[in-house]
This record gives structure tokens, sequence and C-alpha cells, in this order.
């Protein structure tokens, strides 16, 4: 014998419980939390390490370097603002505009003090290449060992 668990709201309660799936998932998809699943923040990044340097890759494709704020802060603290301008229409009209626009801020806490002096900065082809050069305290130091 099948067990069924009875509903008063019968058929209905299922759907009901998928539109707030969806609306759950919608919310966490644009919630601004880096920590849901889903969430991709504006610029999409690469950040990745050698021995001596961090670096950061930043798609920022229709940004111009006047319009594009890089600073370090905090000696670990990384932060791109920038604006990307809705293009004009003239005599035209949207059918579709899926590009977001706007001004966007991201800042990311590195795992380790950088030099903010050695700092470069590289944007080709609407790629922004970071090369953030570790704080001397940051990088790994070669202990000599004595024996007796």
């Amino acid at each position: 014998m099948k067990l069924t668990r009875w509903s008063p709201l019968g058929n209905l309660w299922n759907p009901l419980q998928q539109v707030q799936s969806e609306v759950n998932r919608l919310f966490d998809r644009w919630s601004g939390d880096e920590r849901l699943p889903g969430f991709r923040g504006f610029p999409a990044l690469n950040i990745w390490e050698d021995d001596g340097n961090c670096f950061v890759e930043a798609e920022l494709p229709g940004i111009e370097l006047k319009d594009l704020d890089i600073t370090v802060t905090g000696g670990n603290q990384l932060t791109l603002k920038g604006e990307r301008r809705a293009a004009s229409l003239e005599d035209g009209v949207w059918h579709r505009q899926e590009r977001a626009f706007g001004t966007f801020s991201r800042t990311l806490t590195l795992p380790f003090h950088v030099d903010p002096e050695k700092v470069e900065a590289r944007l080709d082809n609407g790629v922004l290449t970071v090369k953030l050069a570790k704080h001397e305290s940051a990088k790994p130091r070669k202990i000599a060992v004595k024996a007796e």
C-alpha cells in the first residue's frame, strides 16, 4: 500500500513550490553574494600568482581608459572601478539590450600584501591585466639551517 501525504490545496501546491524555487534561484543569482552558486560579478576575473607576483585579469569590453580606476588599499585590497557607457541611438529602436551599462566596482582581498609602488596595469583588446608585486614580507625566504 502506497502512502501519500494529504494536501488541502491538492495539485495547486506543486506549481506554487516550483514558482517559489524559481524566484529563489533568481534572487540567488543576482544577490551580489560571491558565496552563492551561480553568482557572476562584473567584471569576470581570473587571478593567479607566481613566486613574486599576483596577476588579475578582467574582461572589460567597451571600457575606455578614462573611465577606469584601479586602486590598492590596506596593502592587500585591489579595487577596480569604472563605467561602461550606453550606446546612443540616433534614429534606431532597441530590439534587444543584453549588455549591462553603468558604473561598477569590484574589490578583492588578496591573501598577502602587495607593494603598491610596483603595480602595473595594461588594457589590451578589452582585457585588463594587473600585475601586483608581492611585498617583501609576503615572499618566501629560505632559512639556512646550522648544524652543531
